[in-house]
């Protein structure tokens, strides 16, 4: 009999990662190099060796993490894009919101807008803060401007009038002239798309919108066509930046929801581990081959964003220091990034001191040991060099290793110049990246009213299990976990999500004045929207989930703190709810609330529909099955821990070994990921499989 499969495919800067969960608990791995110049190739081979490996299943869901958005917007390679907008506001683009993320830095330049100036085009209409029509729609204006976009070539039209999302009256006008005049251009308007106050966020997101979305619309297409041809016909899902999966229908119309595709899927999967093996407090810690990703699950729940920036380079959380990106007005997993991964490139700065990254050796070349054209030592090199990596292969002999390589560019490029010792020279690189990480650590935890000491560390990814325990031993973090399946986790986090939609609307009022009535009715509103769409993804009306949400702050604050709202009918018992738990969520992250006499405001409200399947993912992944053992080629690796230890005879063991607890220095070698259990360190598994390091 055949057996059905849901498979997970995360595309990562360095490598793709597939993974296959059978319907008995069954799991397969494959760990295959990214293919840059086409993200769909790299799946569909290594999906096809995959399923051959296994011996034909019948595959029932695709889920998949990409960076095929994100990649879009930071190599500005989208699609050409116009924008129409009302007179007077031609450059909210270019003036943004006056955010700079380095505030003494004159030489600082804002990024180009993703729209060039000639392309954004203003029609003559006004349409005020309360909703009212201040000036007609000059509809010839409007033809004016469409010909004008559809002559200079653009593939997609982005339209955001001045306050649409108090009435969209206007932009849905624009928006059926447009489409007479261009009957076959992407085209996307904000009252549609993002209708929430803030000009510059709405603007930015409406046009990040229009010029992903013909690039993600031709790579999924490419990709279902790729599938279907090697035999996969299971419906695709698409990871999105909040942490719940949507269609590829969906995603097509609004990439904006899928930037951050990628990171959130691992989050995900700590989730569902910390819920699993009751863990109140867990920082999520996913270090692959270019970024290092750290995130904060607290009370069994992920912490999100309202907003974020994309293609700002280095993100540390910080959301006093930002501007140095493109923002989107979204709910995304709130994630702190550092450019630390096992392709960061070692080198030498002019005052003559070791620094690690942000640039990266990607999948191509790589890293010296690949073999594949690599001439920068990396990160990789590094923990090849030490003795912590295999010097033969890595991913069960697939990637074959050239130690020596590792060892020659280190010497030459580093170690000499320097003055030290290879082993220093490759230390000392493994110490900054780690000390680069914990930068990350600490944005989400302890630069955020947390001590990370009372936090649990879930390390994964490709390097992230090297990296996890000395990390914890810096910053004082006694109890890490190492899941299975460790660096392809991201792509196994997929298998625990659910399909979710965010719907949301701007309602500006003091909360002391708003009326009840007003309040639920626009709750009833998105709460439909949300229904209606699931309905449209097949879930039955007992099998959808609706949650609430509302953003407030005090009067004058420019930003906003989002608080669940309790079910049931809203009243003024439940306003009054809505506003201490504003109070509380204040105290927790800023240190102090206001008092009683001092305005709270509501900013929007939103809705939450999630779709409940009929059998529980989480339930489904959880109960899957270690993969299996690989062979130890020897039991024994000469391996560097610094001065203090210098070279030690290190074992090297399967995950399946630690049933009986070890004492460091071990080496847990996997298929996709090796875990370092540092001197002064234990390691043992838990009932659920993973590797528990202790101090």
């Amino acid at each position: 009999m055949t057996k059905s499969f849901r498979v997970g495919v995360d595309i990562g800067g360095t490598f793709t990662d597939i993974v296959a969960l059978g319907e008995g608990g069954e799991r397969y791995t494959r760990k295959v190099s990214s293919t840059v110049d086409d993200y769909a190739r790299a799946i569909v081979e290594g999906l096809a060796g995959l399923l051959g490996e296994i011996g034909d299943p019948r595959v029932v869901e695709l889920l998949h993490g990409t960076t095929v958005a994100s990649n879009a917007i930071l190599e500005h390679k989208g699609a050409k894009t116009g924008l129409i907008t009302t007179r007077g506001f031609r450059d909210v683009l270019e003036i943004r919101n006056l955010r700079m993320p380095r505030l003494y830095d004159m030489s600082w330049t804002k990024p180009p807008p993703l729209v060039e100036r000639r392309l954004r085009v203003e029609v003559d209409e006004r349409i005020n803060a309360e909703g009212g029509i201040d000036r007609a729609l000059d509809e010839d204006s409007v033809a004016r401007a469409a010909r004008f976009l559809v002559g200079e070539g653009v593939e997609a039209i982005a339209v955001c009038l001045l306050h649409a999302y108090r009435n969209p009256a206007h932009e849905l006008r624009v928006k059926e002239i447009v489409a007479g005049i261009a009957p076959g251009i992407t085209l996307c308007v904000s009252a549609e798309v993002l209708p929430v106050i803030n000009e510059y966020e709405r603007t930015s997101t409406t046009v990040i919108n229009a010029y992903v979305r013909p690039i993600v619309e031709r790579y999924l297409n490419r990709l279902i066509g790729e599938a279907r041809r090697i035999g996969i016909a299971a419906p695709l899902l698409l990871m999105q930046s909040n942490g719940g999966l949507t269609t590829a229908e969906a995603a097509a119309v609004t990439p904006m929801h899928i930037i951050e595709s990628g990171p959130a899927a691992g989050v995900v999967g700590v989730r569902a581990l910390a819920r699993r093996i009751g863990i109140d407090k867990a920082i999520s810690f996913d270090m692959g081959g270019t970024t290092a990703k750290a995130s904060l699950i607290e009370n069994g729940e992920v912490t999100r964003a309202t907003e974020y920036q994309v293609g700002a380079g280095i993100v540390l959380g910080s959301r006093l220091l930002s501007g140095a990106g493109y923002s989107l007005k979204v709910p995304a997993i709130d994630l702190a990034e550092v450019g630390a991964g096992g392709g960061s490139i070692l080198w030498i700065d002019a005052g003559g001191a070791l620094q690690v990254g942000p640039m990266s050796a990607g999948a191509v070349p790589g890293p010296v040991c690949y073999g594949k054209g690599g001439t920068e030592p990396t990160v990789t090199d590094a923990n090849v060099a030490l003795g912590y990596l295999n010097p033969a292969h890595l991913v069960g002999g697939a990637l074959k290793i050239e130690a020596e390589k590792s060892r020659a560019a280190i010497t030459d490029q580093i170690a000499r110049p320097l003055g030290m010792s290879l082993e220093a020279a490759a230390y000392g690189a493994h110490l900054i990246a780690a000390s680069n990480m914990i930068r990350a650590l600490k944005a989400v935890s302890s630069e955020r009213g947390r001590d990370p000491r009372e936090y649990a560390l879930v390390g994964f990814g490709g390097n992230g299990p090297l990296f996890a325990a000395g990390m914890a031993a810096q910053i004082g973090i006694k109890h890490v976990l190492i899941p299975p399946s460790a660096g392809v986790f991201s792509s196994f986090g997929l298998l625990y999500a659910d399909l979710e939609y965010y719907f949301t609307q701007t309602r500006k009022r003091l909360l002391q004045a708003l009326a009840p009535d007003e309040v639920q009715a626009v709750f009833d509103q998105l709460e439909g929207e949300a229904r209606g769409r699931l309905s449209e993804d097949g879930f039955m009306p007992d099998r959808i989930g609706i949650s609430r949400h509302a953003s407030l702050h005090y009067q004058g604050q420019s930003f906003e703190l989002r608080v669940a709202v309790a079910p049931g009918p809203i009243d003024r018992a439940a306003l009054a709810a809505l506003e201490a738990g504003f109070g509380a969520e204040h105290e927790r992250t800023y240190g102090h609330r206001a008092g009683a006499d001092e305005p709270v405001e509501l900013v929007s409200l939103e809705v939450v529909g999630r779709g409940i399947p009929d059998q529980p993912r989480a339930a489904l992944a959880a109960a899957a099955g270690l993969a299996p053992d690989i062979a130890i080629a020897s039991p024994l690796r000469h391996a560097y821990f610094g001065p203090q230890h210098g070279w030690l005879d290190t074992r090297v063991v399967n995950r399946s070994a630690l049933a009986v607890p070890h004492s460091g220095p071990c080496i847990v070698e996997e298929y996709d990921a090796t875990c370092l259990v540092p001197p002064g360190w234990t390691a043992r598994l838990d009932d659920f499989g993973n590797i528990v390091l202790a101090r």
